[in-house]
């Protein structure tokens, strides 16, 4: 059998259980040699700015841990990770926006004199585009303009006489 063939009756596998838990299944990923094999299941919400609890994260890895011991989808022995997508992926689609409103990003768009590059934070998305707010205005891209972009991190500054962190 081959890893497209494993990867395609893995998914089949655990979406049923990742829509029960009101996820969207991000993605089945398997690597490594075949006697060390990792299996990544990378689950997210289905819409909107939150996060995936730990406790659904857990719940979620014990069914899918039970239901790939059932049905034995991959022949040897792996390792098992469900996982959040992290704020480094990539946005690509009008879901990974909607999942950003009002964190800061930053966008890359090619344009005739070269790439262009705004940074903002998401104030609305619709199927076709994203208005990001900033320094500078309301900014709007098509979603099939943009060559890349990602969230970017934010550190709150150090206050003025505040003791370091750990």
């Amino acid at each position: 059998m081959s890893n497209t063939d494993i990867l395609s009756r893995l998914e089949q596998i655990v979406a049923p259980p990742v829509a029960a838990q009101g996820l969207f299944l991000e993605g089945v990923v398997m690597s490594g040699p075949p006697n060390r094999r990792v299996v990544r299941i990378t689950v997210d919400l289905p819409d909107g700015p939150g996060g995936v609890g730990s406790d659904a994260l857990e719940g979620l890895t014990r069914t899918v841990s039970d239901l790939l011991d059932d049905t034995d989808p991959i022949p040897g022995g792996y390792q098992l990770e469900v996982t959040t997508p992290g704020v480094d992926r990539p946005l690509t689609t009008a879901r990974h926006y909607r999942r950003n409103l009002g964190r800061l990003v930053k966008i890359t768009t090619e344009t005739d004199t070269g790439p262009r590059t705004a940074t903002g934070r998401v104030a609305s998305v619709d199927e076709d585009s994203v208005t990001l707010d900033s320094d500078s205005g309301p900014q709007t891209f098509a979603l099939a303009d943009i060559s890349q972009a990602n969230v970017e991190l934010e550190f709150r500054p150090r206050a003025k006489g505040a003791p370091h962190g750990n």
